[in-house]
């Protein structure tokens, strides 16, 4: 028999109170408070499968409990229980966040059918966080073991799974160290709840706080309104922080006190916040020169070391390419049906600097412009990495990263004939990054 769900009910009559615990117990694990404040630190402490308030309390009403509950917990099920002639304000606290509301007088049958309505509600809302992740181009699964290297590394992540232990991932750009935290997770206990992600290198350093933590109305010119952070969007799931080492120390700080207490402090915030989170990190820098360069801090490093795995480079594993490869070329059914010997021979004995992601990239371009049933030689070796030579004249002529990034872009979209779609595929961004960054030609 599967376990019941766990109600908590917040009315402030006693009576009515007694009832509903009585009643709905025989049928789910039941819990109540008379108060919205007592409510929301009992929630602090425990979780519920379903919250079930009155509207009209003394101190807080049910539509501030309504925004306090989910200010904390945004995947967090509500039910609403009003008056009769309170429906507009029914329908308001449903678009502010419940999952449905009853109105009074209600035949508990009814309230049972919102609460299972509520319980499939927060399902659906989880498994849609979940399932939210980047469009990478790394093979979710892309982590074949063919290699013994990659088979350690596997094993490693396999039994690491099985903890809440802290991960710190550690390789190259584009081994697949995404794709690993996701593989992580997926076989964790922590699995059904979300998966959330940040790279800590595409935020400004001073919005990783707010990011994180969540943010409180005013606590800076552009808070108007009070907003969750990733940690409590994580609750009771994985947060995924990638290019760790490109955290700001201000911001090392207070990961380290949320890594040792439990809670976090919204940014403008007074209130601590508890917060269940399996924390995954990855680099793919060496984090013991950035401790001695006083960019990183020793004690967040010894933190999140939990668990180390590092991912092989590509080119230490050549024997994995033609499983990836096949991997790829699957993902295309209307493209090549297969590749040629010769081309599989050439494509592993590359060094793939990109690793993974490159040889992704390869395979993409190719089955984009092949006019051929397999993919032949020809195909993949007009897959060019960008030569020192033209990085050096790229330096020699003083240009900034942005200006080599949009050439490249250029050259990608030029060379699948204008297609955009196929075009983010090949770069491994999606399609509103790509017209995001061509929009900023001159």
């Amino acid at each position: 028999m599967s376990e019941r769900a766990r109600l908590l009910i917040v009315d402030d009559d006693r009576a009515v109170l007694d009832y509903l615990l009585e009643t709905l117990g025989t049928r789910f694990e039941v819990a109540g408070e008379q108060s919205g404040v007592a409510a929301l630190a009992r929630l602090d402490h425990e979780e519920f499968d379903v919250v079930i308030s009155d509207v009209e309390m003394p101190g807080m009403r049910g539509p501030e409990l309504l925004a306090a509950i989910l200010d904390k917990r945004p995947l967090q099920a509500v039910v609403i229980i009003t008056a009769f002639g309170s429906i507009d304000l029914a329908v308001t606290t449903v678009r502010a966040g419940a999952c449905d509301f009853v109105t009074k007088p209600f035949r508990i049958e009814n309230l049972v059918v919102a609460i299972e309505r509520a319980l499939r509600e927060r399902t659906m809302r989880r498994e849609l966080v979940r399932l939210r992740r980047s469009n990478g181009d790394e093979l979710d699964g892309g982590l074949v073991a063919k290699s013994a290297a990659m088979a350690q590394v596997l094993d490693l992540a396999r039994r690491a799974a099985r903890t809440d232990a802290t991960v710190l991932i550690g390789g190259e750009s584009g081994v697949g160290k995404g794709a690993l935290a996701r593989w992580i997770h997926e076989r964790s206990a922590r699995r059904d709840a979300a998966l959330v992600e940040l790279n800590c290198a595409a935020l400004p350093s001073g919005l990783v706080e707010a990011e994180l933590f969540g943010v409180r109305r005013g606590a800076f010119t552009d808070a108007s309104e009070n907003r969750a952070g990733l940690f409590a969007e994580a609750h009771r799931g994985t947060l995924f922080l990638d290019e760790i080492a490109e955290m700001p120390i201000e911001a090392q700080a207070k990961l380290l006190r949320v890594l040792e207490s439990g809670s976090v402090r919204p940014v403008g915030g007074t209130a601590e916040v508890t917060v269940d989170v399996r924390l995954v990190a990855a680099t793919n820098r060496d984090l013991g020169e950035a401790i001695d360069a006083g960019r990183f801090r020793r004690d967040l490093f010894f933190r999140l070391d939990v668990v180390r795995i590092d991912i092989p480079p590509l080119r230490a594993r050549p024997e994995d390419i033609p499983e990836l490869v096949h991997a790829f070329l699957a993902r295309y059914p209307r493209g090549p049906l297969g590749i040629t010997d010769e081309a599989m021979r050439w494509l592993c004995k590359r060094p793939w600097p990109g690793n993974v992601r490159e040889l992704s990239n390869a395979v993409q371009r190719a089955v984009a412009l092949s006019e051929h049933d397999s993919i032949v030689i020809e195909d993949v070796r007009d897959h060019r990495p960008v030569a020192d030579t033209e990085l050096a004249d790229a330096a020699a002529r003083r240009l900034s990263l942005a200006e080599v990034e949009l050439a490249y872009i250029k050259q990608i979209v030029a060379a699948v004939g204008g297609n955009m779609a196929q075009a983010a595929r090949v770069l491994g961004i999606d399609r509103r990054t790509l017209y995001r960054k061509l929009s900023h030609t001159s």
